[in-house]
């Protein structure tokens, strides 16, 4: 381990992360996160986190694949934390988790920061605490969160870090989102060093997607589908039409337009759209190139269809999308501790 990670972590008082764990949760996502603050520890030599594990009561929490993890208080005794991560089960309803959501809003007056992972999330919405935040959740309950919390921004990224509120989609996406806040706290080499240490290829940003690559999911199977979707990423520029997708597959414009509609929910021409558009907010979000040049270099053939289409999708213009991230990459440059805000 270098001197500059030692030096790094010295200047750093510990912090007191609480993960409280819901009978039935995820096993994967409470351990990626844990795992992560506990290799930070063991490689500078030092305690960076205090890992404080929370139930309902001082006993053990049973998991989704029956491993037992010991906790070490209950929820009234667990005092002050720097972060409280609600680890949510495999499947979370309202109703059935009446009390915990009523006590969600005292454990939060104790924390600097307030998470969660999975179905955490859905807990922490359905006791108010993240109205007015951005969040996000497993994807394939997303759309049933957006419609049920409409107060929320539901992202659907592997994770959302805004202001005092952590969330993430669940899994080994929890590892990336506390990979990103060691490596905000105690810099960029000791993420990547613990990354390197669970052989994980690297550290995945927070917008990165939650699924596979499509051809990855379908494999052989849709070979048709999987062939048009990489003619349309191979032609973000210069749009192909639908009739020339067709006709270069080899089907009909017919039969194209069920298969994207059967495996895929959108029409052909919907699903090239958001294709561009993801696209383009990629470059916004990393390049330097002008906005009408990012527009043009996906395929849109003037400013303001461009605009138009980008707000539709997205909420927001594409200056405004430029606007956030310079105020982001500003923010990380100059905040070197936890908790505060970030744009919107």
């Amino acid at each position: 381990m270098s001197d500059q990670l030692q030096i790094t972590a010295q200047v750093h008082q510990a912090q007191r992360y609480g993960f409280l764990l819901v009978p039935d949760f995820s096993l994967i996502g409470f351990s990626s996160a844990v795992e992560a603050l506990h290799m930070a520890n063991r490689l500078v030599a030092q305690t960076l986190y205090e890992v404080v594990l929370i139930g309902a009561e001082s006993s053990a929490v049973q998991s989704s694949c029956g491993v037992e993890i010991k906790t070490e208080c209950g929820y009234e005794d667990v005092g002050q934390l720097d972060a409280l991560i609600l680890c949510g089960p495999a499947s979370a309803q309202r109703a059935e988790f009446a009390d915990l959501i009523a006590r969600l809003k005292r454990l939060q007056r104790n924390t600097r920061l307030l998470g969660g992972i999975g179905t955490g999330t859905y807990l922490l919405a359905c006791a108010g605490l993240l109205d007015g935040y951005r969040a996000t959740t497993h994807w394939l309950d997303l759309p049933d969160f957006r419609q049920e919390f409409p107060l929320i921004e539901a992202t659907g990224t592997l994770f959302e870090i805004d202001r005092d509120r952590l969330t993430c989609s669940g899994g080994t996406a929890a590892m990336d989102m506390l990979l990103f806040l060691i490596g905000r706290e105690h810099g960029i080499e000791l993420a990547s060093a613990i990354s390197e240490q669970f052989v994980c290829e690297r550290i995945r940003a927070s917008d990165d997607p939650q699924r596979v690559p499509l051809k990855v999911r379908l494999g052989t199977q849709q070979p048709n589908l999987t062939e048009a979707v990489m003619l349309m990423e191979a032609n973000i520029e210069e749009p192909l039409s639908i009739d020339d997708l067709a006709s270069l597959i080899g089907v009909s414009r017919r039969h194209l337009e069920r298969l994207f509609k059967q495996h895929l929910q959108a029409m052909p021409s919907q699903y090239y759209l958001e294709l561009r558009l993801e696209k383009a907010r990629q470059q916004l979000r990393s390049s330097s190139h002008p906005i009408l040049q990012v527009g043009l270099m996906c395929g849109f053939s003037s400013a303001s269809y461009f605009s138009t289409s980008y707000r539709n999708h997205f909420g927001i213009t594409p200056r405004q999308e430029r606007r956030q991230a310079q105020l982001a990459e500003g923010l990380l440059d100059l905040q070197s501790s936890f908790g505060r805000s970030s744009p919107q």
